[in-house]
């Protein structure tokens, strides 16, 4: 699949040529948390930190610079980020990065950590490195590798955290801030020469390679309309494809693309597509909820409009006739030895 604004960055990945489809359907059951593939361990108490929420549309937002992402921060969205957690580890046969960073990192810092999962994770692959979360959001669990730890910080406002990384890594963020090009010229210079940065987002859109997707399908319209919402916002959800000229811009060198297929639903052969298939439609149902709260009514939708439009999204995601997919995106870059 093409990757328009791309052309100058090295592929390290394309996604496969074809998804074969299953002969019989899966039971449509969602998965839930415990079923989840978690791996982290916790040992330390997390430091005190901003434990304060904003709350509207029946849903709980972050407090510190209020207003400043759109989505939840609530339990059900904090199960939605750990579900994409084992979706994308199941996609990428259990990587957390894609940036050859040696074995030794010594400090690492994951931007819009989240639930801190992802952070904790390294921290207890490399025991030997100090591993920073940030995030608006103070939701991270009280017990925490030792060699981790989180802060409650607008990433997009001057870093105030320590500097000189040896990796920087952005998961579901570069898709979701407000100036992109800004971020990736920050994190060029708080990186160590030679470091590496690396961003994972989906394109927030929808294909098919066999004709079973209608142009009117209701899946399509959403992703528009969410685009568009966001747009409002000044923010792309859609750039994911162009970060690494973006890299390239910002002054990283060896930019490289991963990119995956992401089934919507449980209609793949394979079996591992298949669970990402139930993951990621899952994620899409719990999305809907958090998007109707905030973004799709800065398009003047009426709250009736849109439960009517979403009921038409929940159909679509549950038939197995259409052979839809996403693509998930990994670009990494390194900052040049001499710079």
């Amino acid at each position: 699949m093409a990757t328009p604004g791309a052309d100058s960055a090295t592929t390290a990945g394309e996604p496969p040529e074809f998804i074969e489809v299953g002969d019989t359907a899966t039971p449509e059951e969602a998965s839930e948390p415990e079923d989840w593939d978690a791996r982290s361990s916790t040992s330390t108490s997390l430091a005190s930190g901003i434990q304060r929420h904003a709350f509207a549309n029946g849903r709980r937002y972050h407090a510190y610079r209020d207003g400043r992402y759109p989505i939840p921060n609530d339990e059900t969205e904090q199960n939605r980020e750990d579900m994409k957690h084992a979706m994308v580890l199941e996609l990428s046969d259990g990587k957390l990065f894609h940036a050859p960073i040696g074995d030794h990192p010594q400090k690492i810092i994951d931007l819009g950590t989240g639930t801190g999962i992802w952070a904790m994770e390294v921290g207890d692959q490399y025991p030997g490195a100090e591993v920073t979360g940030a995030d608006l959001s103070p939701i991270q669990p009280d017990w925490i590798p030792p060699n981790v730890r989180f802060i409650v910080d607008d990433v997009e406002d001057e870093w105030l955290f320590d500097k000189d990384f040896d990796f920087i890594h952005m998961r579901n963020l570069a898709t979701w801030v407000h100036n992109l090009p800004k971020l990736l010229e920050r994190c060029f210079a708080n990186l160590k020469p030679g470091a590496w940065v690396e961003t994972q987002d989906f394109n927030s859109n929808v294909n098919c390679d066999d004709g079973t997707m209608p142009d009117d399908w209701a899946l399509i319209k959403f992703w528009a309309l969410l685009h568009e919402a966001m747009l409002k916002l000044n923010v792309d959800i859609r750039v994911a494809p162009q970060i690494g000229e973006l890299m390239e811009q910002a002054g990283f060198v060896n930019v490289r693309k991963t990119a995956y297929k992401v089934p919507i639903g449980t209609w793949p052969r394979n079996n591992i597509l298949n669970l990402v298939g139930e993951y990621m439609r899952t994620i899409m149902e719990d999305l809907l909820g958090a998007a109707a709260s905030k973004p799709l009514k800065t398009l003047g939708m009426t709250d009736t409009e849109i439960q009517v439009f979403l009921v038409s999204v929940r159909s679509a995601l549950r038939d197995r006739n259409v052979h839809a997919y996403g693509t998930y995106y990994s670009w990494v870059g390194q900052k040049p030895l001499d710079a």
